[in-house]
């Protein structure tokens, strides 16, 4: 299983959803974000790469295609799993 499948797996248990259903949220939702290949579980390059990223990367990654500044540019919170800018 990917990374990033396991990571919003777990965060739906974390929530309250039973195994199954968070298996097929997180699918559903990483496949039509292009993270998962359609039909299946195997990443796609995109989800490997943000797989191997930790929740400070993904924030500020998430922040900097908001923005269009550089990821350098902000500051993570880890408490909210926010950025501010610097």
């Amino acid at each position: 299983m990917p990374n990033i499948l396991k990571r919003l797996v777990g965060q739906l248990q974390a929530k309250g959803k039973s195994k199954d259903a968070a298996y097929a949220i997180a699918t559903s939702s990483l496949q039509k974000s292009g993270n998962l290949k359609k039909g299946s579980n195997k990443a796609t390059s995109k989800g490997k790469k943000r797989g191997k990223m930790t929740p400070a990367a993904r924030a500020k990654d998430r922040a900097s295609k908001k923005s269009g500044k550089p990821a350098g540019s902000y500051k993570y919170h880890a408490k909210s799993n926010s950025v501010r800018v610097m």
